[in-house]
């Protein structure tokens, strides 16, 4: 599949279906994340791979709202940056993150962003927090979101780049 192909048909997907993911998916996907271009060759993004049902169901319960999809997720990826090697770890961790997205929709699987940095989890706590006593990460080391990922139960419909407003381009000058 070319890319702008992968691009066009690309959805978030938030259902997915019981049947597990293999663990070469998995690989490819992470692999994915380790193959993103980061600044000044810092990689800074690090992965947690999470396949344990109870403790994907515990982080659907990581922010308010638009996590629930994790309880029914076949794997997450849990994507953090080490702070300590660069200012730019959100920049690092989020083409990581949309490498990702895109290596498991190649792979005919469906995905979801689920935003962790600077949100809440409904007990008060922000979403970093929650999520670090769930998964020990250190604390040099900052949230940037979660990808949920499993064989989509369905998946929206592709669109074409013909039908994105082009007034959202400007050539030249604003």
């Amino acid at each position: 599949m070319e890319l702008m192909e992968i691009l066009e048909n690309r959805r978030s997907v938030r259902t997915y279906t019981v049947e597990p993911l293999s663990g070469e998916e998995i690989e490819m996907i992470v692999n994915a994340g380790l193959l993103s271009p980061s600044s000044r060759g810092k990689q800074s993004a690090e992965f947690i791979v999470v396949r344990d049902r109870e403790t994907l169901k515990k982080l659907s319960e990581c922010r308010e709202g638009s996590a629930k999809m994790l309880a029914g997720a076949q794997c997450a990826i849990v994507v953090i940056g080490n702070e300590s090697l660069t200012d730019v770890w959100t920049e690092d961790c989020s083409i990581a993150m949309s490498n990702m997205h895109l290596m498991a929709d190649s792979l005919g699987l469906g995905s979801c962003w689920i935003q962790g940095r600077l949100r809440t989890a409904p007990d008060g706590r922000t979403t970093e927090e929650y999520v670090r006593e769930c998964l020990g990460f250190p604390e040099d080391c900052r949230l940037e979101g979660i990808l949920s990922i499993g064989r989509p139960q369905s998946k929206g419909e592709p669109r074409s780049v013909y039908s994105m407003s082009s007034e959202r381009i400007h050539m030249e000058k604003y």
